[in-house]
């Protein structure tokens, strides 16, 4: 089906899964601007000034080190402050037609810079997040991320062992980010051995992004992943693939992001549509919409025109990431049901012939 004629309130409307997605890439603008003002940050007053500067400039050539640069960890002066952004965050998040989202977030990220309390930043950001999308009507779960060139795998384990004190059930999952390059999965060995060991909650590994699949294998293998982030270069390796297809091990793809950074800097090719298209489970993920001045629909849009998917491939995409969720099985099942309904009505609703 040719797409290409359908506006984007089309696209935002089609209920989605997204299993990667940053909350400190997700910010409300204007909250943050609100937030920043208030705390007297250096920043513009004009709003659009304001976000020339927090974000990464939308149509300008990848660079790496600027996108890192937008990630600002003071713009917080109390924990006011990280409920407020959180809240506000989150409720935006359905302009993109969530019907279920993981929501991954660094406590560190929120409570470095004034020492908060990573237990009560914990607490605060999913109290905060579950009142929002209660209000805005999608489901939402948290996975925390670690990240590998911030926290030796000690570090990790001591945090670690906090945020599981807390028995929060929302909570599903754990995500190692950051530095990859430099960072192996062999550095994470015994904090990864102890997730397993406990059994509580199922792991996401920042991989294959700008590394060769052999890192993606070392994901898999070294640290049991259960889902792998990016993994753009497991295109390169037809027996990783085969892997991954056998187990069930998706994919969380980043189209935009990964342009942004470099990654993958021509979007047309990128290997989302093949991946798909070769039976890989794959899934579609903004990473940090706010900071990337994009959205998720945006990512939709990009994918229907460079890789002929219409909304039955995205229907499928879409199961595939709720079926790879680290919901409970009867959870599942259940969201499952649900999200037939969910495209039921959408198909009803918005004829696209």
């Amino acid at each position: 089906m040719d797409m290409s004629h359908l506006p984007k309130p089309v696209f935002a409307a089609f209920p989605k899964v997204e299993l990667h997605r940053h909350l400190e890439g997700t910010f409300s603008g204007k909250a943050l601007h609100a937030i920043a003002l208030r705390n007297g940050l250096e920043v513009p007053s004009d709003y659009e000034e304001f976000k020339k500067a927090a974000q990464f400039p939308r149509d300008s050539e990848p660079d790496f080190l600027t996108f890192l640069s937008k990630f600002r960890t003071d713009w917080y002066r109390s924990l006011e402050d990280v409920e407020e952004i959180t809240y506000h965050s989150v409720k935006e998040i359905a302009r993109d037609g969530i019907f279920y989202i993981e929501l991954r977030f660094s406590p560190e990220h929120f409570a470095l810079n004034n020492d908060f309390d990573r237990q009560e930043v914990t607490r605060l950001v999913i109290e905060a997040g579950n009142t929002a999308a209660k209000e805005a009507g999608f489901h939402i779960r948290y996975l925390i991320t670690f990240n590998r060139n911030k926290q030796d795998q000690y570090q990790m384990l001591e945090l670690y062992e906090k945020i599981r004190e807390l028995d929060i059930p929302e909570i599903v999952g754990i995500d190692l980010a950051g530095d990859e390059l430099h960072y192996g999965p062999e550095l994470f060995t015994d904090f990864f051995r102890r997730i397993k060991k406990d059994g509580r909650y199922k792991s996401t590994i920042h991989a294959g992004e700008v590394t060769p699949p052999e890192e993606i294998w070392k994901a898999i293998k070294t640290l049991g992943a259960d889902r792998i982030g990016h993994g753009t270069s497991a295109i390169h390796d037809e027996s990783l693939q085969d892997y991954l297809k056998e187990h069930f091990i998706a994919l969380e793809q980043c189209i935009t992001s990964n342009y942004q950074t470099g990654a993958w800097t021509d979007p047309g090719t990128h290997p989302f549509g093949r991946l798909y298209k070769r039976g890989v489970p794959v899934t579609l993920n903004s990473d940090d919409p706010f900071i990337q001045d994009t959205d998720l629909t945006d990512d939709y849009m990009k994918a229907a025109a460079a890789f002929g998917l219409d909304f039955n491939d995205f229907s499928e995409i879409n199961r595939c990431a709720l079926r790879s969720s680290f919901l409970p099985e009867t959870e599942k099942k259940a969201l499952l049901v649900e999200y037939e309904k969910a495209l039921e009505a959408f198909f009803l609703s918005h004829p696209t012939q």
